[in-house]
């Protein structure tokens, strides 16, 4: 019995693996992008584009794998959902890297110029979303449907505070015109910051699928009759 069973169990180890390391890669990204904005360090913003091609390759890699276990192996039930919300979730980390060299391209934009202003918010925004990149994923290795719930509650303060820079930079440009370019740097720097962390929303309503066998995006009633908070902002 163990001869098929054994083999399988070490594949989903070492997809599980893979995609916490492509996790990992990415929130250091997002660091690495937005330690480059707030030291003004041209050398950690090149580091990030410089990085972009091994998390791309570890998305390719997941995505193999996945396919190879769908085709060779035939998973039912918790097996089948875990290695589909693999697969989806590679695809939102694939895509938090590419925000984080959004993040460090604006940065290397606003380099060229005087700093506009001490940044506040936006380190704040990007260390929530870190943290609900990590817990998204911690939630997904542990099979931590109330970590996942937890994580989709957060991103309501990170929109709040992009409402709150995007407000604040707003009065930079009608004060002072010369400041517009760089402040519109900026309030994208905090549209990516949200779009992080609406990604991070994404991993963890897969979380919730995966152990609960149903999914939570499109059914708020649904949500509500259940006690169970329907994730906000994810796409």
């Amino acid at each position: 019995m163990s001869k098929m069973e054994r083999p399988f169990d070490e594949e989903l180890k070492f997809l599980k693996e893979r995609l916490m390391e492509m996790a990992s890669r990415a929130e250091e990204q997002i660091a690495l992008a937005i330690r480059g904005l707030k030291d003004r360090k041209e050398p950690l913003a090149c580091q990030v584009l410089d990085r972009e091609e091994a998390v791309n390759q570890l998305d390719i890699e997941i995505d193999e794998i996945a396919m190879r276990l769908l085709a060779l192996r035939q998973p039912m039930a918790t097996d089948l959902r875990f290695i589909t919300s693999a697969m989806k979730i590679a695809s939102d980390l694939e895509r938090i890297g590419d925000l984080a060299v959004n993040i460090a391209e604006r940065t290397l934009d606003l380099l060229t110029a005087p700093q506009l202003k001490p940044l506040l918010d936006i380190p704040r925004m990007a260390l929530l979303a870190q943290e609900m990149v990590r817990d998204a994923l911690n939630a997904f290795i542990a099979g931590d449907d109330k970590l996942a719930k937890d994580v989709c509650e957060r991103d309501d303060r990170v929109d709040q505070l992009n409402d709150q820079v995007f407000r604040e930079l707003l009065t930079y440009m009608m004060q002072d015109p010369g400041a517009i370019a760089r402040a519109v740097d900026l309030i994208l720097v905090g549209r990516h910051l949200e779009r992080i962390a609406d990604h991070a929303t994404n991993i963890a309503e897969d979380v919730i699928y995966m152990v609960r066998g149903r999914t939570i995006k499109h059914h708020i009633e649904e949500g509500r009759t259940s006690g169970l908070k329907t994730c906000a902002g994810g796409e």
